[in-house]
């Protein structure tokens, strides 16, 4: 097991180019479950959730082939629709093999999803409106098994606007007989950025951008090539460590729309922020305190909610971070107490006291993003930290160390 040692207070300066995103490349790697034809892919990040997800596709049967920083994909002789325990149960996202799988072949078995442990994120908005499109499914020795005589699109209303069900039940309405309508759908770009990779295989999905998604079936589906865009969260949490040193970071490769809430946060904060049409560039002199709450997009990511609690660290007065999407957010908040910081947790919110001086120090990572959240911490406290468990920041971050020190931080990855 690895452990990264941070020498901290060193401003970061320059240039970071951001990785294609995880969160996007999640469902449209399980996309290509949909088309017997090839699938082409540019530029998937090197990160475990993606061995994850290729090991689950291959055991499934896809044949996978790597040429440089093109993957193609071909799941034309698929021999199981089983999703085994043994992958599911690190990555949660490896539900999304069970829309695919139930719309092309009527049936499916998938394990219950595991991943990180920041709530129940129950998956029962994935199974109620599957059973509305014509799915039978029954919960046995902690499998989903599903059987369809085929899935009839249907007016859909998600009771949440659940990203994981968005992205399931709008690959199950592909080939699925009629239209479908989904109603308070997750608008995340990561919605869009899928409902374009089916389209660019002859899905007929409309209404991309906004909360009601309509999708058209159709017979059949072909060859493509597609690039997911660009990691918005790991942007974010560049701009942040930037931030937190006094330095002035530019990431390039994201569109800064995807990061309206976020910059406006910053801005409100004394940031900086400039933006062009792929980039954005951010500097501080003094951080102000800030007021935000979580909430689906294009509210303020969930995602983001831990690197920004480092963030008003060291900030002036009073900072008051809420989290609305998941219960079980705040486990960074014990990890940040040892580096010195000053937080309360009532309830769902963080309390922060800003200016407090950091002191390097050991911690543990509990998740991804409470991982990232330890990053920028260290990378402000005077003295070394060690953080260690950091087989959750591979789930999401790739070649973090290479892109930090770049910036100029004093970061080294080191057997435990």
């Amino acid at each position: 097991m690895d452990k990264l040692l941070i020498t901290g207070q060193k401003q970061l300066n320059g240039k970071v180019t951001i990785s294609k995103s995880k969160n996007a490349y999640l469902p449209i790697l399980t996309g290509v479950l949909l088309n017997p034809e090839p699938v082409h892919f540019l530029n998937i990040p090197k990160l475990k959730d993606m061995d994850t997800t290729c090991k689950l596709l291959s055991k499934l049967g896809v044949k996978i082939a790597v040429e440089g920083n093109r993957t193609s994909l071909c799941a034309g002789d698929i021999t199981s629709c089983e999703a085994t325990y043994d992958l599911v149960k690190t990555m949660r996202a490896s539900i999304l093999v069970l829309g695919p799988l139930l719309t092309r072949f009527h049936r499916a078995k998938v394990s219950l999803p595991g991943g990180c442990a920041i709530g129940a994120r129950p998956i029962d908005i994935h199974l109620s409106n599957l059973e509305k499109l014509g799915a039978k499914i029954v919960l046995h020795a902690g499998y989903v098994e599903a059987f369809t005589e085929g899935l009839i699109g249907t007016k859909l209303v998600l009771s949440f606007p659940s990203v994981g069900a968005t992205e399931n039940l709008m690959m199950a309405a592909v080939l699925a007989k009629g239209e479908t309508v989904i109603e308070n759908a997750a608008m995340e770009p990561e919605i869009d950025d899928l409902a374009n990779f089916l389209n660019s295989m002859g899905a007929k999905v409309s209404g991309i951008g906004s909360n009601i998604l309509h999708i058209e079936g159709v017979k059949s589906l072909h060859e493509t090539t597609y690039e997911a865009i660009g990691d918005r969260i790991e942007a974010a949490t560049y701009l942040i460590a930037g931030l937190i040193t006094g330095g002035k970071v530019t990431v390039l490769g994201v569109n800064p729309d995807h990061l309206d809430s976020v910059l406006a946060v910053l801005k409100d904060m004394g940031t900086n922020v400039e933006v062009t049409n792929d980039s954005i560039t951010v500097s501080a002199k003094n951080l102000k305190s800030a007021k935000v709450e979580t909430s689906p997009f294009p509210g303020f990511p969930t995602d983001i909610q831990a690197q920004l609690v480092a963030l008003v660290t060291q900030a002036s007065g009073t900072s008051i971070i809420t989290e609305n999407i998941f219960e079980n957010r705040f486990m960074h908040v014990s990890e940040l107490l040892r580096l010195g910081a000053k937080i309360e947790l009532k309830g769902n919110s963080a309390i922060i006291e800003g200016v407090s001086a950091l002191q390097g120090a050991p911690v543990m990572c509990t998740d991804l993003r409470a991982s990232a959240a330890l990053i920028i911490a260290a990378l402000a406290a005077k003295g070394e930290s060690e953080i260690h468990r950091i087989y959750h920041l591979d789930r999401g971050y790739e070649n973090l160390e290479a892109k930090l020190s770049a910036l100029g931080a004093q970061v080294q990855r080191v057997r435990e």
